[in-house]
């Protein structure tokens, strides 16, 4: 019997190989949720009235570690379920703001594969774009995992 609902193992990938996950739109419970969970109370987050001075005008911003967590969120869903075994290393770059109501995907780009010395395992290097509505970049990260193979 087939398994459906797999990520993709080392095996399958090669250097230069592009996909993008589906969409998610960050709501209001979501900055809430990230906000209570993670202790990322600043005011930005919590005071409406504050968000709507400087130069966030008229937007309610959320953290961009939110968006790096959404976005990995969205990558298990689709590509590493039952195959990623660890994420070893990760470079995070916030391009631009993310406000409630946005809807991000990501965007990634292949940048090496190679087994490991050890089992049916292979390291995996992607770049990772986080891409709004608007086809806006908002932050970009490299991300090094380990994964099962075929």
């Amino acid at each position: 019997m087939d398994y459906v609902g797999l990520g993709l193992h080392w095996n399958d990938l090669s250097v230069g190989q592009k996909f993008r996950t589906i969409n998610r739109t960050i709501t209001e419970a979501d900055l809430v949720n990230f906000i209570n969970a993670t202790g990322m109370v600043e005011m930005i987050f919590t005071d409406a009235t504050y968000a709507g001075q400087g130069a966030i005008q008229g937007s309610r911003p959320v953290p961009g570690a939110l968006c790096y967590c959404f976005s990995e969120g969205l990558l298990v869903q689709s590509t590493m379920q039952h195959t990623g075994l660890a994420m070893l290393e990760t470079t995070l770059k916030i391009l631009g703001p993310t406000n409630v109501n946005d809807t991000i995907h990501v965007e990634v780009e292949v940048l090496s594969v190679r087994p490991t010395s050890k089992g049916n395992r292979g390291i995996v290097k992607t770049l990772n774009s986080i891409v709004n509505q608007n086809g806006e970049t908002v932050a970009t990260y490299e991300a090094t995992r380990m994964m099962a193979g075929r």
